[in-house]
């Protein structure tokens, strides 16, 4: 008879009365009693952890794209790369999760709507500085966060910092390629507004990719994070209207009316625009 593997017998440590174990790290006491059904629905507690998971990659998208616009800042570029790409992969992790929720029918979700109150993923602040991070910027989604002043200042400090659009540009600027100063010296809380001379400049870059390779590699790692972006949008659309049809949402948004007009919102217009006239 086999004899049973012991991974003492290799120096894995087994006993860890009085010392840091894999779970005292991770805080996952807190973690796993985190999840708190308010109805006995089987399917709230998918609907909790889908969310909860997904409040966890929006912090780490939040680290990676903060690092990056202060490596871009400085003139780094190259660290920056990494840290685009990361958060393209962590919004793919996002996009991913939709198809999970998506097993959860109308029947189900009717069995514990009421239990969310006006809660709703509409009022999820991490997910407001991550569109105000990357430059769209609407004062009026404060407005549901002025019950939290320590948030609501989180949110009003994103908005007088330059964007992650904002320092590309000034990268672009610093490279040689001319932008211009009212864009450069821009309120920077106000939302973007795409410019045909931002075009034109980033238009140089593209046309000429081997002379100006790290702003080009700077560009598509932009629009990388966009195209996942746009895909998480329109995946929270088809699931919302899959799941709720064109019911009001519980945070009184239309619903998927609202989710559509998100679709519409471009981040960074000209490196888009650009391409019909290369």
């Amino acid at each position: 008879m086999t004899q049973s593997y012991d991974p003492a017998r290799e120096g894995a440590q087994m006993s860890f009365g009085g010392r840091m174990s894999y779970g005292d790290y991770l805080s996952l006491d807190a973690i796993l009693t985190a999840q708190k059904p308010l109805s006995r629905a089987h399917d709230e507690m998918l609907f909790i952890i889908q969310h909860q998971t997904s409040e966890l990659w929006m912090k780490l998208a939040l680290h990676e794209i903060g690092a990056a616009r202060t490596s871009i800042a400085e003139g780094r570029l190259e660290p920056a790369f990494k840290m685009l790409a990361r958060v393209s992969r962590i919004m793919e992790q996002l996009n991913s999760a939709w198809d999970v929720l998506r097993t959860m029918t109308p029947a189900d979700y009717t069995t514990f709507r009421e239990s969310l109150g006006q809660s709703s993923g509409f009022q999820s602040w991490q997910y407001r500085l991550i569109e105000f991070a990357a430059g769209n910027r609407n004062p009026a989604m404060l407005k549901p966060h002025e019950h939290r002043p320590d948030i609501l200042a989180r949110l009003r400090e994103e908005l007088a910092t330059p964007s992650l659009y904002d320092v590309a540009l000034a990268a672009l600027h610093r490279s040689g390629i001319a932008v211009p100063d009212d864009v450069l010296g821009r309120d920077v809380s106000r939302p973007w507004a795409a410019d045909a001379r931002v075009e034109a400049a980033w238009r140089q870059v593209y046309a000429a990719p081997e002379r100006h390779w790290p702003l080009y590699d700077l560009a598509e790692k932009l629009v990388d994070f966009e195209d996942y972006f746009r895909r998480w949008r329109f995946n929270h659309v088809t699931t919302v209207e899959r799941v709720i049809g064109m019911k009001r949402g519980t945070g009184g948004t239309g619903g998927v009316s609202y989710l559509k007009r998100m679709l519409e919102v471009e981040l960074f217009p000209e490196l888009w625009h650009l391409r019909t006239s290369l």
